[in-house]
């Protein structure tokens, strides 16, 4: 056994006695688990926006639970970026790695050459359909075709008969995989949009939605595959517009929830990204120590859930306490 995972079983078997001790006993206890000489490296295409803080914050806490070192590091939807990170984590002590693959070619050297140096990879956020292609253990994450899937159900409901589905990130495979979902269960017409870019400059992409809204007024709803497009660029184009439209989204904001809860957005698509991180981590920490590969071969979801009317007041608390 090597020392790394002697160590990490002490640190186990500490926090097993620990648990036996009294409550006088353990007054004084903090919260971190006894440290262990592990590093997990979670490198994600993530732009260190509000989505992707919450994300790093449960991986963090998994961190800080199970003793061992995190390592986060964002690329800014940069695929050629987030790959020389990935492959760089090699040879700078990288244990374990977890990644998203919006973009799984791009990734897929880096992924390939860092199973092969015997490093346990795990994709999350992204990836559930081509893990295995890369030479990860199992995938944490929602299925994007099952969530689009979902919201083309919801639109059903609302009796809708025409939706836009604007793509704010063209080399993204997840996002048209919601769009393919929600075309497959919805029975009206699904028409992907092409608004790549357009979290750089949100007062563009409402000006791009509201005239593809307005050049043909059978839309009734738009599927936003983001929160800050939904509540940025497409609520404000609504509002111009002066129409009636039927919004969902995915993923969460303030300005989204709030939306929610003012009755302007349906409902958004909450994929719970930080269990993402959290459960990457402990997913890897248990490869790493105890031989687990999690999943039976299949990704492990944490999504969909939906947020509305019903359960907007309860999900806006968490979000404060930064863990939805």
């Amino acid at each position: 056994m090597n020392i790394k995972k002697l160590a990490a079983l002490v640190a186990v078997s500490a926090l097993v006695l620990t648990g036996c001790a009294t409550a006088a006993e353990t007054e004084t206890d903090t919260d971190a688990a006894p440290a262990s000489d592990f590093k997990i490296c979670v490198y994600t295409h993530g732009d260190g926006g509000g989505f992707w803080s919450v994300a790093q914050a449960g991986a963090e806490k998994a961190g800080a639970d199970l003793g061992v070192t995190v390592d986060y590091q964002g690329s800014t939807n940069d695929s050629a970026k987030q790959a020389q990170t990935i492959e760089a984590g090699i040879a700078g002590g990288c244990d374990a790695i977890a990644a998203s693959a919006p973009d799984p070619g791009a990734i897929e050297d880096a992924m390939l050459a860092v199973a092969a140096a015997g490093i346990p990879t795990v994709t999350m956020n992204s990836g559930s359909s081509v893990f295995k292609s890369l030479g990860a253990i199992t995938h944490v994450g929602q299925d994007e075709f099952i969530a689009g899937q979902e919201a083309g159900l919801k639109f059903n409901e609302a009796g809708l008969t025409k939706i836009l589905c604007p793509l704010q990130e063209a080399a993204n495979v997840g996002l048209e995989e919601r769009c393919a979902g929600a075309a497959d269960t919805f029975e009206g017409e699904v028409v992907n949009f092409n608004l790549d870019g357009g979290l750089a400059d949100l007062t563009a992409a409402s000006a791009k939605i509201k005239a593809a809204l307005e050049a043909d007024p059978s839309y009734d709803g738009v599927f936003a595959l983001n929160a800050d497009i939904a509540a940025k660029a497409v609520l404000p184009a609504v509002t111009e517009l002066g129409v009636d439209m039927y919004i969902g989204t995915v993923d969460m904001s303030a300005e989204a929830l709030d939306a929610i809860e003012a009755g302007t957005i349906a409902f958004a698509i909450d994929q719970q990204q930080y269990a993402q991180g959290y459960l990457s981590v402990a997913l890897l920490y248990l490869n790493l120590t105890n031989g687990h590969t999690l999943g039976g071969g299949l990704p492990m979801y944490t999504g969909p859930g939906f947020v509305d009317s019903t359960n907007v007041a309860t999900v806006k608390a968490l979000v404060a306490a930064g863990t939805r």
